[in-house]
C-alpha cells in the first residue's frame, strides 16, 4: 500500500472485481457479452500480475541491461539489429529472461506448457 491511501490497495480491488466478474457476471451472460466479459476478467489479471511482479521484473531487467552494456530495450534492439552484440549464452539468456517476465504478467499458463 503506497501512502496517503488506504485499504483495500489497488492489487485487492482489483481481485474484487475480477471476482465479481468470474463468479456473477459471467455465469449470467452469454454471447458477446460473455465473450467482452472473459477478456475483461484477463485483463485484471494482467493487471494484477503486472502490480506484484512488475517492480521485481523492471529490477532484473534493468541489471540484465546494464550486464550488457545497454541502458533500454531500445538500446538492446539496434545493438542486435545491427550485430554489435555476440550471439552468445548471456545474450540469449538475457532475451529469455525479458520474454519469461512478459509471459509472467500476459499469461503464466503459457509457461506451464513447455
Amino acid at each position: 500500500m503506497t501512502a496517503p491511501h488506504d485499504v483495500p490497495t489497488a492489487a485487492e480491488l482489483l481481485v474484487a472485481v475480477r471476482d465479481f466478474l468470474e463468479t456473477d457476471v459471467l455465469p449470467a451472460v452469454n454471447g458477446r457479452v460473455r465473450y467482452h466479459t472473459r477478456v475483461a476478467i484477463n485483463v485484471l489479471g494482467m493487471v494484477e500480475r503486472e502490480i506484484h511482479l512488475g517492480p521485481a521484473q523492471a529490477e532484473q531487467h534493468a541489471a540484465s541491461l546494464a550486464a550488457l552494456g545497454m541502458a533500454d530495450d531500445a538500446e538492446l534492439a539496434a545493438a542486435v539489429r545491427e550485430g554489435r552484440l555476440a550471439d552468445d549464452d548471456v545474450l540469449v539468456a538475457v532475451l529469455e529472461q525479458a520474454v519469461r517476465a512478459k509471459l509472467e504478467v500476459a499469461n503464466p499458463g503459457y509457461l506451464d506448457q513447455g
